[in-house]
């Protein structure tokens, strides 16, 4: 599977990113094309290679028109149908529709409009429009089905806005990257904008060190400074993942534990499916001892960085506990895959459970063996017994 990663050491903007996508080989005129797909008009995109700090980067920039000097400055209602009327594919329709919607929530929530009275001011829908979908095309080109990206850094120091000078990040930009790690350094520069924040918002599936892949190819976007003792570009790694490598957001995640010995154990059922709605990927309790050798309960969650507030919030209302342990974990999972298999039964769901190419386990879906039992009124077990002797789940070589 081919990933695309950001590193985002010196922040991240659309021009940046369009940047690092034509200097990892994407041709301009191919991606121009593209994007005369969007229904807007009086722009040209032009790239030049750059230094930054010593180091080679492509520099992409949208030009207006001069006829188009005052830019407009369109809702949601305006951009959303200049997407849907595109002649992109659904898909690329679907992620930028995503990604502006992170941008005018985020902007509605900051001025303390409703969504649909919000206007992009200074970011200008031209821009935005090119630097969003340039960089969901200039991904698909690349062939990368999945994106991650490292911790963001911020910069510091203030900005210069319609509504004034304000502190970095802008209001905007740290709206839409909750739930995101950022830092700052001691750049007095705005190295992350409200635009770059809502792509890696929106395409991202998760935020951390470089996931375990074979580099193939690597792009370097300029950003508008240039530092003199470090390079202000946004680095963009394209590789194939390594077959045991799971997902950036799987690989590392965060274990919260509670031990609890005063609760009724009733209520348990009901924390537990709680916790899996609001996104626990696993939860599970553990017979403990406790002091003075009273019998007690390890609940223990796992869970992504994003969703981690959230489960506490659920655990410290929910149950008895007064406090948590959090710390965070790797770990390592097969890539998996659920397909409709026909049995005697009729369609049944089979996960497969692959190594790179080589499926190392296959096992019906519980859910599925009983609800045909219950309908044929005979064990569940016999069910899984015939299903298993019609196709050998348990026999790798022999599922096709």
């Amino acid at each position: 599977m081919k990933i695309a990663y950001f590193d985002c050491f010196s922040g991240i903007s659309g021009d940046m990113c369009l940047g690092a996508i034509v200097d990892a080989g994407v041709p301009l005129k191919k991606l121009e094309g593209e994007l005369k797909k969007i229904p807007v008009k009086g722009y040209e995109v032009h790239a030049k290679k750059v230094k930054r700090a010593g180091f080679s980067s492509t520099k992409v920039d949208v030009i207006q028109s001069s006829k188009l000097k005052v830019k407009s400055s369109k809702n949601w209602k305006d951009i959303e149908k200049i997407i849907k009327t595109s002649l992109l594919p659904k898909e690329i329709k679907q992620k930028g529709l995503g990604i502006f919607r992170k941008l005018f929530e985020a902007e509605a929530k900051v001025h303390g409009e409703a969504f649909d009275n919000v206007h992009l001011h200074e970011l200008g829908d031209i821009d935005c429009l090119i630097d969003i979908f340039g960089t969901i095309i200039g991904l698909d080109m690349l062939g990368a089905e999945k994106v991650y990206s490292s911790p963001v850094n911020l910069g510091g120091g203030s900005v210069k806005t319609e509504h004034g000078i304000l502190p970095v990040p802008a209001p905007a930009t740290a709206e839409i990257l909750k739930g995101v790690p950022v830092y700052s350094t001691d750049i007095s520069n705005e190295l992350t904008t409200p635009t770059g924040a809502a792509i890696l918002k929106g395409l991202s599936l998760g935020f951390g060190s470089i996931p375990l892949m074979n580099i193939e190819r690597t792009g370097f976007g300029a950003g508008n400074k240039n530092f003199k003792d470090r390079p202000n570009v946004l680095r963009l790694f394209l590789g194939e993942q390594w077959p045991l490598a799971c997902d950036q957001d799987d690989e590392r995640v965060k274990v919260i534990e509670a031990n609890i010995d005063d609760m009724n154990p009733q209520v348990y059922e009901y924390v537990m499916e709680k916790l899996f709605k609001t996104g626990a990927l696993d939860v599970f309790l553990t017979q403990v001892l406790m002091k003075k050798g009273r019998p007690g309960i390890k609940l223990t969650v796992l869970c992504k960085e994003a969703d981690r507030e959230r489960l506490i919030r659920i655990i410290m209302k929910e149950t008895t506990t007064i406090g948590l342990r959090i710390y965070e974990v790797k770990r390592a999972v097969l890539q998996r895959e659920i397909k409709l298999i026909d049995t005697e039964f009729g369609k049944v769901r089979v996960k497969f459970s692959r190594l790179g190419d080589e499926i190392l386990k296959a096992t019906p879906e519980y859910e599925d063996c009983k609800r045909i039992a219950k309908k044929l009124k005979i064990p569940l077990i016999e069910v899984m017994k015939k299903i298993n002797l019609q196709y050998p789940f348990y026999l790798p070589e022999s599922v096709t």
